[in-house]
């Protein structure tokens, strides 16, 4: 039995905001990048379900709606209570709007599960809807699952990097849908690391996999609305009816800390924004033996092992000149539940602080530190080779940081394939850069 998605209280008047959540308590974490951030819009960020029912149901009257969210499916705006609402209540208490079903991705529907953990169908005993498991037996809904649904709705917060699972839920739900004659809606939210930079490579299709489904980059910069619009042109051999209820008053070039919207960590080791700035270099490292950090509180800020001569490694990437981020030594130590690296162990890291997040790239800044671990390490290092090519996309990055390319040889690919997607996600894009 599932229970208990996320509900944030605020006080009005106050940025102190406590989450309750059915049965267990949630802290909110809002960050802040080292580099100071432009002021908030004068008008209100709010994602698509506000504008949803600001505009009225649309297509979702007098439908069977199925959902697929979790704890990061809420309101950006106040209700008479001086909180903000989950979309399940939302949906469900809608006079106009008959909520059929809930559909729930990796992490569930309350977001507490780890990374890689199945999820088990279910029910919600705060509205009785059968919960339908997206990351379990199955990855994609079923004809069976979608018998009584009339249009599936997709509402998460996703963090903008191809190896999280949420956007490929959508786009696996998008086909289904497309297969079933049923209609599709995305209740959009903002990239929180902004849409404007793309980084990394863009995945080779033949390591195509469900931390990657389509050739995008790893940073894409793009939203989930614009993500559905993008597969559903480009990707699907039948389109989907495909509907998208954009952001109001987001801007590309826009970061989360600048919406005035709360942050909720969408997993269990996304604790902030700091993290997700990051997370598009450091979760490679996922693919190796050192740790990323999970299970502190700055997963994927910082990477390391016991073995690591970080200080060394530290003087090494300083020729790098790297923008837009500091990189010092830090010794942490990891716990489970994280990735059962070295739990309870002294790990001698490397953390990374983003001091301008707008020249910062944090894949290339991640590859140089591998380069340079390999060349420090090369008896130590090693490679969990499989989760690395998913991750990357590619096997190129491995074999060839293992024969020793350097940096600028690696990524002489890149921006050639970064400039293909870029044009080819033109069309699909529904948010200018600026005001």
């Amino acid at each position: 039995m599932m229970e208990g998605y996320v509900k944030i209280t605020l006080r009005p008047g106050s940025r102190q905001r406590a989450g309750v959540v059915g049965v267990y308590l949630v802290t909110t974490l809002m960050s802040a990048c080292a580099a100071p951030a432009p002021a908030p819009p004068a008008a209100a960020v709010l994602p698509g379900i506000d504008v949803l029912l600001r505009q009225g149901p649309g297509r979702l009257a007098g439908a069977r709606v199925g959902l697929i969210t979790n704890h990061t499916g809420i309101s950006g705006s106040l209700g008479a209570a001086g909180d903000t609402v989950n979309t399940i209540d939302l949906l469900h208490r809608h006079p106009g709007i008959n909520l059929v079903a809930l559909f729930s991705p990796e992490h569930s529907i309350t977001g507490r599960e780890l990374a890689g953990v199945q999820i088990e169908s279910g029910r919600d005993t705060r509205t009785g809807l059968p919960i339908h498991s997206l990351y379990g037996a199955t990855q994609k809904p079923t004809p069976e699952m979608l018998s009584g649904v009339d249009v599936l709705v997709f509402d998460i917060q996703d963090i903008g990097t191809r190896y999280y699972t949420y956007v490929w839920t959508m786009a696996l739900a998008l086909e289904a849908a497309a297969e079933n004659g049923k209609k599709f809606v995305v209740l959009d939210r903002p990239n929180p690391i902004g849409g404007v930079h793309v980084h990394g490579n863009v995945l080779d299709p033949q390591f195509r996999t469900f931390v990657g489904l389509h050739p995008v980059p790893i940073r894409h910069g793009l939203t989930p609305g614009e993500m559905a619009r993008l597969v559903n042109g480009e990707f699907l051999g039948r389109r989907a009816d495909l509907t998208v209820i954009p952001v109001a008053n987001w801007r590309r070039d826009m970061w989360f800390d600048q919406t005035g919207l709360p942050w909720i960590g969408p997993s269990p080791n996304m604790p902030t924004l700091e993290s997700a700035t990051h997370y598009p270099g450091t979760c490679l490292y996922e693919g190796t033996n050192l740790s990323v950090g999970r299970g502190t509180p700055h997963a994927y800020q910082h990477i390391g092992a016991p073995w690591l001569d970080h200080v060394a490694l530290v003087q090494r990437l300083a020729r790098y000149q790297l923008p837009g981020v500091r990189i010092d030594t830090v010794t942490f130590t990891p716990q489970n539940p994280g990735d059962s690296k070295y739990p309870g162990a002294a790990v001698r890291g490397i953390r990374f602080t983003a001091t301008d997040r707008n020249v910062y790239d944090p894949v290339r800044a991640s590859l140089a530190a591998l380069i340079e671990i390999r060349a420090l390490h090369a008896d130590s290092l090693s490679f969990r080779v499989a989760h690395f090519d998913r991750l990357a996309g590619t096997d190129r990055v491995r074999l060839d940081v293992l024969r020793g390319a350097t940096l600028d040889v690696i990524t002489a690919p890149w921006p050639a394939q970064l400039a293909a997607f870029r044009a080819r996600r033109q069309p699909y894009l529904l948010y200018a850069e600026n005001r």
